[in-house]
């Protein structure tokens, strides 16, 4: 039986985070809630829900601040909370900075020192969610060099971190490594479309000495196995004249005697291959290209 783990209510009201806090008192504005230091904040009516949040209860929301830079509780997330990043579209421009829709009714600030080229309103943008320790205001910064952690203990092959596609370049594509590390996915090993501000699941393949990582979509090993079945298929094209009877809806058995794949890893290495334009697949035959 799973045992259910208890929610524990915040020592302090954290902006740019998700704070579980305890709902003390309704007022006409809302209900005001509170952390264990007794400081409170204001979730506004719109977000009330009588129902599930009971005097005493403990409730997950996120702090930010309003238009008059007062701290403010809702239950909608953000696209990314403080520390994180995301691919925000700008929504307003003025002449000291930027606005961006980060998914809550006020938008996120980009000011102008922040901005390290021109932003158009309805572009899209990599950010990241800071805070202004002296006003306690949150904005967006599209300097993100000295956030990158150059700590790379416990980084091993294999260990999987969470991505966001920071840049496209010649060797493949910048990413950003579980909101911390600098890293890179290779042209070579990508067997599917990735474009700025995709997210996915990354494994560690090298740790490099410039505090940088080499990372991959696939598990280290894996790709050894993909290069291998593909190299199969591409041989055989070759030996065949360049087009082999064959395609997703083969026999099995027909798969394996001639390619020795099973039809799952024959079929993924087709689609492959297809994506890296290197075969295209007929009606009844795939062919080299």
């Amino acid at each position: 039986m799973t045992k259910m783990i208890e929610k524990s209510k915040n020592l302090t009201i954290n902006i740019g985070k998700i704070n579980t806090l305890e709902v003390m008192r309704d007022t006409d504005y809302g209900y005001f809630l509170e952390a264990k230091d007794e400081s409170e904040v204001l979730l506004p009516n719109v977000y009330v829900m009588e129902d599930e949040m009971p005097m005493g209860s403990l409730i997950d929301v996120f702090i930010y601040t309003d238009s008059e830079d007062r701290p403010v509780a809702t239950t909608k997330m953000p696209y990314a909370k403080l520390g994180e990043y995301g691919y925000f579209t700008v929504v307003d421009y003025k002449q000291y900075g930027a606005f961006v829709n980060w998914g809550l009714p006020k938008d996120l600030f980009v000011p102008l020192s922040q901005q390290k080229e021109h932003f158009n309103i309805g572009k899209k943008y990599l950010l990241r969610v800071c805070l202004d320790e002296q006003t306690g205001r949150l904005y967006a910064t599209q300097k993100i060099g000295k956030y990158f952690n150059r700590d790379m203990k416990g980084l091993h092959p294999n260990k999987i971190l969470e991505a966001i596609v920071l840049a496209k370049t010649p060797l493949g594509f910048k990413v950003v490594a579980d909101n911390q590390y600098e890293g890179m996915l290779f042209n070579n090993e990508i067997y599917e479309d990735l474009r700025v501000g995709d997210k996915r699941e990354v494994y560690v393949k090298n740790v490099r000495k410039d505090f940088k990582l080499d990372l991959s979509l696939q598990p280290i090993g894996i790709k050894a196995k993909i290069d291998e079945a593909q190299g199969t298929i591409l041989q055989l094209l070759k030996e065949a004249g360049g087009t082999l009877p064959f395609t997703y809806k083969s026999d099995a058995d027909e798969i394996k005697k001639v390619f020795g794949l099973s039809k799952k890893n024959f079929k993924r290495t087709l689609t492959q291959l297809i994506d890296t334009k290197q075969i295209t697949l007929l009606d009844d035959s795939i062919k080299l290209l």
